[in-house]
């Protein structure tokens, strides 16, 4: 047992040293064969002597499948945001009003302000205790066993001392690069998805993730006395410092002389040097390996930091640089709830009106509990927005904690019919399929213009349906007497009422892939439809015998259509109430069956992937270009990205156009589009090849 014993704690100590050269220091010791033979040792002698595992075992970096609650914890230090300033002026008159108040000639460090997850890191008797995200700045969620799983964090420091380290957890670029790709909803940048990420419940997940973390900063009871010193024990403790960082004095020399006798990497400054350096640092933004959104100047000395102290919200020894940024500052003035047809209940956060993009903002939606948690959000904040896709608004970080403000959570019930929620996955639902926000939902989607599109029938003619009874389900639509129910209500005249009546007639002849669609089945849009009728499911009664015999098998062998959506098809039209709503809408002479030439696609964009930007003369909305290439074969995505082959540009397109062109994505415009469908030759012969 002891030789075990021995060779636990031997291969323990080699490979923390060989995870630290590698993953702080940025060099390798052996070859990965050796390393993971190494690993498996030790992981199988640990399993077979648990008793004998070390608590700073590195065999914790691939975590485990057990569900973890983010229990709240507070802070044992002020974790506060800072102010900031926008230009060189700005920061420089702060470095003055700080040496007055700080009493002293004061040295400055200036940071990257990396663009992560901000945590702390508490160790007790030299052992990683606990690691809580942010919060509210004094009460954080305990994140420990995710953090454990990053291998650039020491799971042991060579101290006794308590010992807290800040720092900030960040996603390599290229790493959410490749992880984006896979997405089915892709990250809007690599912050969210680290965010994501470090607040899972399995850590076996996070290990998955290339985190990575730069610490700045240490509270311990020690001799050090200033902020050098500080980062020079974090980094002789094994802690992975950013070495792209200044000092700067009102000397030169000296910067440089306190920077080498610290032992830190850097560039020691002059405060004249200030200007040149924030214009170097902005211009080399884009090429780092990492996000950063700005800088933070530090008052080197810690005497002077005490002396000069924290205000209510942030420290009077700190301030950030911000760099200038396509997003939007504004506060969260509320967050309510909406239930959608699926009675999916989404949160959506009422903001104070900003612009953003040449349009006033105000509401965003928030998607999930999981989002809102991940921002660490509530009422009162101030949040950074942006236009994702130059069109959806977007919160993208909190900037600042309101004063009282603690993470928001959804409400237990539906906020219109008082049932329990409960929780699908990320999301949370209404199960009340008779929830009258779900009545609503459907109706709308069933008459709206991605549905039947049904001429006069809009939200507020199926408000007024419903208040006076006369419109329970969809099929309904069909069997009411408009002149008789809407004839003397308010806001129906008799112009208006024909118009409806026109327009429910007009829709009975819409083909069998619009009524298919416009019943409003999970994960089943205008895309699947025509996938299903192409695949030979061309009637509802092929689809149904399919859903009776439960058939994954033959959907499943149908390409693009994986087994999760399989399994949803058949959960949705096995609902006795959509078989009862798909039976009178047969019987009332809507489409059941697709006819010859229903679905006309040629093929000519296949293989291809398009994207759409700005607004166009023919195609209104522009999404009905998209369904011209998904009708050709083609594929379509909301975001350009390295598998994107093709940009349909239109008048006022943004960031989409800028990203395509750094991409070399084929631009078209709205002109070589529309004769690109009038071509006669379906395969379009060389001219294609010329085009594309």
């Amino acid at each position: 047992m002891s030789d075990v014993k021995a060779e636990i704690k031997r291969l323990s100590e080699q490979l923390t040293a060989y995870q630290r050269s590698y993953y702080v220091e940025g060099r390798s010791q052996v070859s990965d064969t050796e390393y993971d033979r190494l690993f498996d040792r030790l992981l199988a002698l640990e399993a077979s002597h648990p008793d004998l595992r070390l608590s700073d075992s590195p065999t914790q970096r691939v975590g485990s499948d057990l569900d973890t609650s983010l229990a709240e914890r507070e802070h044992t230090i002020p974790v506060l945001s800072l102010d900031k300033s926008y230009t060189a002026g700005e920061l420089l008159d702060w470095i003055e009003k700080t040496e007055k108040k700080g009493q002293s000639e004061v040295g400055i460090v200036i940071e990257e302000k990396i663009d992560g997850i901000s945590i702390v890191l508490y160790y007790e008797g030299g052992l990683l205790d606990r690691a809580l995200t942010r919060g509210n700045g004094f009460v954080g969620n305990d994140v420990t066993e995710n953090v454990k799983t990053i291998a650039s964090i020491p799971l042991s420091i060579p101290t006794e001392a308590s010992v807290a380290v800040r720092g900030e957890i960040y996603l390599p670029k290229d790493s959410f690069e490749l992880l984006n790709a896979t997405q089915e909803i892709p990250y809007a940048n690599p912050r969210n998805l680290a965010a994501g990420t470090i607040r899972r419940n399995k850590s076996r997940e996070v290990a998955r993730i290339p985190l990575d973390i730069f610490v700045y900063e240490g509270f311990w009871e020690g001799e050090e006395q200033s902020h050098l010193a500080i980062l020079s024990q974090l980094a002789r403790w094994g802690f992975r410092l950013n070495k792209n960082f200044a000092y700067f004095h009102t000397d030169r020399r000296r910067a440089e002389e306190e920077l080498a006798q610290a032992g830190l990497e850097g560039f020691g400054l002059s405060f004249l040097d200030l200007a040149s350096y924030i214009e170097a640092e902005t211009g080399k933004r884009s090429s780092l390996g990492y996000e950063i959104d700005g800088l933070v100047a530090k008052v080197n000395d810690l005497e002077a930091r005490a002396r000069l102290g924290y205000s209510g919200h942030h420290p009077r020894w700190a301030m950030a640089y911000k760099f200038e940024s396509p997003q939007a500052q504004t506060v969260v003035l509320d967050i309510d709830v909406q239930v959608g047809r699926s009675g999916r209940i989404t949160p959506v956060a009422r903001l104070k009106p900003v612009a953003l993009g040449g349009s006033t903002i105000s509401n965003v939606t928030l998607h999930n509990q999981d989002y809102i948690s991940m921002l660490e959000l509530g009422v009162g904040d101030t949040v950074e927005i942006s236009r994702r896709g130059d069109v959806i608004p977007a919160v993208e970080r909190v900037l600042e904690k309101g004063e009282g403000s603690s993470i928001w959570h959804l409400p237990p019930r539906c906020p219109v019919c008082h049932t329990v929620v409960v929780k699908e996955g990320a999301h949370s639902f209404c199960p009340n399929t008779h929830c009258p926000a779900q009545v609503r939902g459907r109706l709308e989607f069933f008459a709206g213009k991605g549905g039947m599109d049904i001429e006069g029938f809009g939200p507020e003619t199926i408000a007024s349906l419903m208040e006076l009874g006369a419109l329970a389900d969809i099929d309904d639509i069909y069997r009411i007497d408009y002149e008789a129910v809407l004839g003397g209500q308010p806001g129906f005249g008799e112009r208006k009422i024909a118009l409806i009546v026109e327009g429910v007639a007009s829709s009975k002849g819409r083909p069998f892939s619009t009524v298919l669609t416009a019943l409003g089945i999970p994960d089943l849009g205008k895309k699947g439809v025509q996938i299903l009728i192409e695949a030979g499911l061309d009637s509802m009664e092929k689809i149904l015998a399919v859903v009776d015999a439960h058939d994954t098998e033959r959907l499943t062998a149908i390409k693009q259509i994986g087994q999760r959506s399989a399994e949803t098809y058949i959960t949705a039209l096995s609902d006795p109430v959509m078989r009862r709503r798909i039976a009178a809408l047969a019987s009332l002479g809507l489409s059941m069956e697709a006819e010859a030439g229903e679905v006309t696609g040629d093929g000519r964009f296949t293989g291809q992937v398009w994207c759409v930007t700005g607004s166009f003369e023919h195609f209104n909305p522009r999404s009905k270009a998209m369904e011209e290439v998904e009708r050709h074969g083609g594929r379509t995505t909301s975001t350009v990205t390295g598998n994107t082959t093709h940009l349909l540009a239109g008048s006022g397109g943004g960031s989409k156009r800028k990203k395509a062109e750094e991409l070399g994505v084929t631009i078209i415009d709205e002109e070589t589009f529309i004769s690109l469908l009038n071509k006669p030759d379906k395969n379009l012969s060389n001219e294609q090849g010329e085009l594309f």
